[in-house]
């Protein structure tokens, strides 16, 4: 056995698995999270994710098009402004596991630009004990804003729950 292999199997032995995430129990209606994370946005971002999602809308992607139809630069996608603050709730709201069950009145408010920072917080609108056993439905409304503080973005979601039992 190699120092590797030993290191390896020492670690191994010693791991402890934490569950992450909230639990159906957690989400009282009215609680509110305030995500820890931002996330800067940057022109690279944007290019990536509009040509890797084959968005090819020429204001996400052209200069001149985006400033001819009234924005300073290039915009960053919408859909990568509501991936990004999603994914900034995530940790706080649906990392403990259960399905996706979808997202309702979406709003993008203002435009984000490449180097703004993006935050979220989010809400507890309902929670209800599902016909699963072992799970419930929990309702957010998550809003995403910009550095400034002007909300950039919001809407509500949906997802399957694990309770604690």
């Amino acid at each position: 056995m190699t120092s590797n292999d030993e290191t390896v199997a020492r670690l191994h032995a010693q791991a402890q698995l934490r569950p992450r995430g909230n639990r159906y129990e957690d989400f009282e209606p009215g609680r509110r999270f305030a995500h820890h994370w931002g996330r800067t946005v940057t022109a690279a971002d944007n290019t990536l994710f509009s040509t890797l999602t084959l968005h090819y809308n020429p204001h996400y992607t052209n200069e001149a098009y985006a400033q001819a139809h009234g924005h300073r630069t290039v915009p960053v996608n919408p859909l990568l402004v509501f991936n990004t603050v999603f994914g900034l709730s995530v940790e706080d709201l649906s990392e403990g596991g259960g399905p996706f069950l979808g997202v309702d009145a979406l709003r993008y408010l203002v435009d984000v630009y490449p180097g703004d920072t993006l935050y979220a917080r989010s809400e507890v609108l309902a929670a209800r004990l599902a016909s699963r056993p072992g799970y419930g439905i929990v309702t957010w409304h998550t809003t995403g804003c910009n550095q400034h503080g002007q909300d950039v973005i919001d809407f509500q979601r949906s997802n399957l729950v694990k309770t604690r039992n």
